[in-house]
């Protein structure tokens, strides 16, 4: 298929254009899951804030902004027909642009990471990697709803929850840690996919084989369901065998909460993806929370 012509570009990007290239919106998710991280690490934050401001900086503003300009680089033919008004497409960042604010944006984050310890240059090395194979060929993960999510989800909670704890223990985190964010990174698979509806028609035409195209909607947004869930009910059981019942009862509340919210999402998917997205979520992250509490408390 021949890709859609471009609009014809300025010679420099229109102000404004490189804010909304790095999606600022985006970076919640991972500086969120950088926070819990630190809570759960249960070291005392006095001394350290400094150290906790360039983690949430280097999760947020860096490395998510990175992966954000590099998609947008690599989905250019794609958003000009999803979302022909992104500043790729539209002309507002011309040229080579969009490339060269990746390439930059990727070194300023590892020299940040570097200045952060070596598990959090490690942590930030491979969680660059993954951003760029999410969307650069030869791999480009995103064209596989199976693989690209789960990239998706192990860059903006299982890794920045990991460099949160990491940054504040100055070594590997407890293993409890560890199994919790891994657990939040397999729920944010599912999350993953409430944003691939909106973009259903442009990733058929493209080869973009994302969840909803290869199930179909319904089965789809049935499988996003369960795997949203099914790892906070292994989280709930966790917490109690801890003995952290409290937060476990708490994660559970939140949890059955998702569970109404889920049934209008299961009734029409494009007409509530966006919605639940904004609903839903929220109250996952709410768990996240209680549980890098509990893990604070726990590891005192």
């Amino acid at each position: 298929m021949k890709p859609p012509l471009l609009a014809k570009p300025s010679a420099v990007p229109e102000p404004g254009a490189l804010l909304e290239l790095l999606k600022p919106i985006t970076w919640f998710a991972p500086m969120w899951a950088f926070a819990c991280g630190v809570v759960s690490a249960g070291v005392p934050l006095q001394g350290r804030w400094p150290v906790v401001a360039a983690g949430i900086l280097l999760a947020g503003p860096l490395v998510c902004a990175t992966s954000q300009a590099a998609n947008d680089w690599f989905d250019r033919h794609v958003d000009a027909i999803n979302e022909p008004d992104r500043p790729i497409p539209s002309g507002r960042m011309p040229g080579r642009w969009g490339l060269f604010v990746a390439l930059a944006w990727t070194l300023l984050s590892l020299a940040v990471a570097a200045l952060l310890g070596p598990w959090v240059l490690g942590a930030g090395m491979f969680g660059l990697a993954l951003a760029w194979a999410y969307s650069a060929p030869p791999l480009r993960l995103k064209r596989n709803g199976w693989w690209g999510n789960a990239a998706c989800g192990l860059c903006y909670e299982g890794l920045p929850w990991f460099t949160g704890a990491a940054v504040m223990a100055g070594a590997l985190p407890d293993g409890r840690i560890v199994f919790v964010a891994a657990l939040y990174s397999l729920g944010a698979h599912g999350i993953m996919t409430l944003n691939d509806f909106k973009s259903m028609e442009g990733d058929r035409r493209t080869g973009i084989r994302s969840l909803p195209v290869q199930l179909g909607a319904g089965p789809a947004a049935r499988l996003a369901c369960l795997v949203m869930a099914a790892p906070q009910v292994v989280i709930v059981a966790a917490l109690a065998a801890w003995g952290m019942p409290w937060h476990a009862a708490l994660v559970a509340g939140l949890l059955v909460g998702q569970g109404f919210l889920m049934r209008r999402f299961l009734s029409d998917p494009h007409r509530w993806a966006a919605w639940y997205n904004g609903t839903g979520t929220l109250l996952s992250v709410l768990g996240m929370l209680t549980a890098a509490l509990a893990l604070r408390g726990g590891l005192a």
